[in-house]
């Protein structure tokens, strides 16, 4: 178990299997300063700190093109083309089968820029009934952590709306946590947002 990890283990799951439409080219390859692809530096939060790291890809994508950390799980299903709804029914639907974690962290492929404390502060609130979500400055973010009672209800969404669904559906198990990281609320949807980051 890594440290700082709370005796109940969390997975993380991250949704990378969208088309990057608006973007216009596939984001995920764009290579950072560092020269790290956009895909691996969102990953290295979650591989850091989490053991159980699962990746939604697209249906049709080539493994061997996309430079992936080892140990991390892949989920491919002809679904996940029709949008983030599917994508996460067919994440959750892997972590219901195969996962004994109490909980999940959804992150997207486009956010590379989640400090590890605020991963630390989500991680300590998260437990089975619960669902944690983010905020910075009263905006809320990702990633959102989902404990296992709600991992079901993950696996019926469809469409485009992510997991908005759930969240309203279960208002008393939601916790708000306030954290002072502009990282939780930046992605990379738009050229203008690529030269931001």
């Amino acid at each position: 178990m890594q440290p700082n990890q709370p005796s109940h283990p969390i997975a993380a799951l991250m949704l990378a299997a969208g088309y990057s439409r608006r973007f216009g080219a596939d984001k995920r390859r764009l290579v950072l300063a560092d020269g790290r692809s956009l895909l691996a530096a969102s990953l290295a939060l979650p591989c850091s700190m989490l053991e159980d790291v699962w990746l939604v890809l697209r249906p049709d994508e080539a493994l061997t093109e996309l430079e992936l950390p080892q140990g991390v799980h892949i989920v491919q299903n002809p679904a996940t083309a029709q949008g983030m709804g599917h994508s996460l029914a067919a994440g959750a639907e892997r972590l219901l089968a195969e996962s004994r974690a109490d909980a999940v962290a959804i992150f997207l492929a486009d956010m590379p820029s989640i400090r590890r404390h605020s991963l630390e502060a989500l991680m300590a609130c998260a437990a089975p009934d619960r669902i944690v979500l983010p905020s910075h400055q009263g905006k809320r973010g990702h990633p959102v952590l989902f404990g296992r009672r709600f991992w079901a209800q993950l696996a019926e969404l469809s469409g485009d709306t992510g997991a908005r669904p759930v969240i309203q559906r279960n208002p008393d198990a939601v916790q708000i946590l306030e954290l002072d990281d502009p990282g939780l609320l930046l992605d990379v949807d738009t050229a203008e947002d690529w030269q931001r980051l």
